[in-house]
């Protein structure tokens, strides 16, 4: 069986941005990553990094709406 991955960037030229949105959302919650590998994170410490992202996401979304 295949293994297929759903990591793919939607809009390639976000990719930066959303590289930079990660960096920021892990140094928010104390983990040092590297650019390139981090495979040797704990599932802790990716949780919530990604934990984070959704939170500033979800923020950013509340706040646009409350500017309509």
């Amino acid at each position: 069986m295949a293994n297929s991955s759903n990591n793919k960037v939607m809009v390639p030229e976000a990719k930066a941005a959303l590289e930079q949105f990660k960096m920021e959302s892990a140094n928010e919650v104390g983990v040092t990553l590297n650019k390139g590998y981090n495979g040797d994170l704990t599932s802790r410490q990716a949780g919530s990094i990604g934990g984070q992202m959704v939170k500033k996401m979800i923020e950013k979304y509340e706040r646009d709406l409350a500017n309509k």
